[in-house]
């Protein structure tokens, strides 16, 4: 087996320092409070301007680059070519080397086979040795160069060929995921990094199944790939794949421990419902169980909450409630509540607030804005009692955080369970998985308890819409104010801040 290259990515177990890092800018000073703002504007910045292909694409995969198919899209002409020049004849102070056009992929209007043109590479070059060359700015071409063996030239030609349909080119690249040449599976790979996850699932027939156990299983190959792997078993595999699961996570092998979360959303996705008493077991309310691995099991709670379709979002819920329970983790969960419409956790984040330390008060704002957007009047009273408490932490959630949005409906999942007529009818306390429509253009949330019973099965907590409908102009107000901060910010720094000794005369 040929090790795969690893790719880079942040492993797990810098997790827990990373947040606490961002929990400490974020933390509010009495004594000065400014500090923080800028590393919330740039927190917020961030999420606003992190690009949409991220979030569309493989749950727990970790795309790192372009794929070479991907690049090819912003080049005006992309051929293979040969080189002309050796070492002693080529340019060795521009790097300017002269090339032969030997195959277009892409611009046959801007280049034709048999021309030569000159291209800049620094490395190692020997008469007839092929590159992939990637031109912009026609007609004089600007060239950059990318050396390609006689397997990678025909994967790269079979890969232009490929019909443009996202389903096709999976079951393409899927045959070259762990090829014996570095370039070869890394792109293969990149692309499926880079689809989304039900894109994936459409290729689930043509998976080789027991090729994934087995590569699973390898100690030698990555945890990123690894990630990858989990998720398309997941989708191509079988309750029967169940006990080897099981035993990954009783005893995860330090080669699985970075891709732990596709793992456990593996094993829930083949299991079910059914599968959660495990991870609770292990990872939720097991309290010595390292940070990494209990966020690796809220990642993929989350990932089953929102793309996972297998389990409904009021099991799930039930996990997140027991997170509640560890300070260290319960405001990575606080939003997710929100946005899977569940508030009746509205006493137990108010004693959260009311119990968090000074020096650690990160859990406020997730517990303001979670109050902000629950349509309970009983919410909006916790905000006026909370606010009494700590004004700096209602101020800050209303600053710098819209209104958290609950997940919309997906246009197949449709209600089949009884909903509740009206917001006004519902006791504090009672679980809610979803907002649903009701007669006459009204808004009902159902309880969780509520299960369909028809032969479209259980499918209420999977319904979401909008509880609250965010307002542009606050969304504006908050990147200006966001802006305005950093701009002050980076002059603070430039300058040396403000003048605290005595002005030399």
């Amino acid at each position: 087996m040929r090790p795969s290259p690893r790719l880079p990515h942040r492993p797990q177990h810098h997790a827990q320092a990373f947040l606490l890092s961002v929990r400490q800018r974020l933390t509010i000073r009495k004594t000065f409070p400014f500090p923080g703002l800028p590393a919330a504007a740039l927190l917020l910045l961030g999420l606003v301007a992190t690009p949409w292909f991220s979030v569309m694409a493989c749950p727990f995969c970790e795309s790192v680059q372009q794929t070479i198919r991907q690049q090819s899209l912003t080049m005006d002409a992309v051929v293979i070519a040969s080189s002309l020049d050796g070492e002693t004849t080529r340019n060795l102070t521009t790097g300017v080397v002269k090339m032969k056009i030997e195959k277009v992929i892409k611009g046959s209007e801007h280049i034709k086979v048999g021309q030569e043109v000159d291209a800049i590479y620094y490395g190692k070059v020997e008469v007839g040795r092929r590159f992939l060359l990637s031109g912009v700015d026609p007609p004089n071409l600007q060239w950059s160069c990318l050396p390609v063996s006689e397997r990678a030239e025909e994967y790269i030609v079979k890969a232009s060929q490929v019909e443009d349909d996202p389903v096709k080119r999976l079951q393409f690249f899927r045959h070259y995921l762990e090829d014996e040449e570095a370039l070869i599976s890394r792109d293969a790979y990149d692309e499926f990094a880079s689809t989304p996850y039900d894109i994936i699932q459409q290729i689930g027939p043509d998976m080789d199944r027991d090729q994934l156990i087995h590569w699973v299983q390898q100690p030698e190959i990555g945890a990123d790939r690894k990630r990858l792997y989990f998720t398309m078993l997941g989708v191509c595999g079988s309750k029967d794949d169940l006990p080897m699961l099981e035993e990954m996570l009783r005893n995860p092998a330090k080669s699985v421990t970075g891709g732990l979360d596709a793992l456990i959303a593996c094993y829930l996705t083949l299991a079910g419902e059914s599968g959660l008493p495990l991870i609770n077991e292990l990872f939720i309310d097991n309290h010595k169980a390292p940070f990494p691995q209990s966020y690796a099991a809220i990642m993929a709670i989350r990932f089953h909450g929102t793309d996972g379709g297998v389990i409904p979002r009021s099991a799930l819920v039930e996990s997140l409630h027991k997170i509640l329970d560890r300070s260290e983790l319960a405001d990575m969960v606080i939003p997710d509540l929100a946005k899977w419409n569940d508030w009746s956790q509205i006493e137990r984040l108010k004693t959260l607030f009311k119990e968090a330390e000074k020096d650690k008060n990160w859990l406020r704002v997730p517990v303001i804005n979670y109050m902000r957007a629950c349509p309970l009047p009983e919410a909006a009273a916790a905000i006026e009692e909370l606010e009494k408490i700590d004004p700096e932490a209602v101020r800050r959630a209303k600053t710098f955080f819209p209104i958290p949005v609950p997940v919309r409906a997906k246009p197949a999942e449709e209600a089949t369970s009884q909903v509740v007529p009206a917001v006004e009818s519902i006791k504090l306390g009672t679980r809610f998985a979803a907002v649903a429509p009701v007669s006459g253009g009204r808004v009902g949330i159902a309880p969780a308890g509520l299960r369909g019973e028809s032969a479209g099965g259980d499918q209420l907590s999977n319904r979401a819409i909008l509880a609250q409908q965010a307002n542009p102009w606050d969304l504006g107000y908050v990147i200006t104010v966001a802006l305005a901060t950093i701009v002050l910010a980076l002059f603070l720094v430039l300058t040396g801040g403000p003048a605290t000794g005595v002005k030399v005369a």
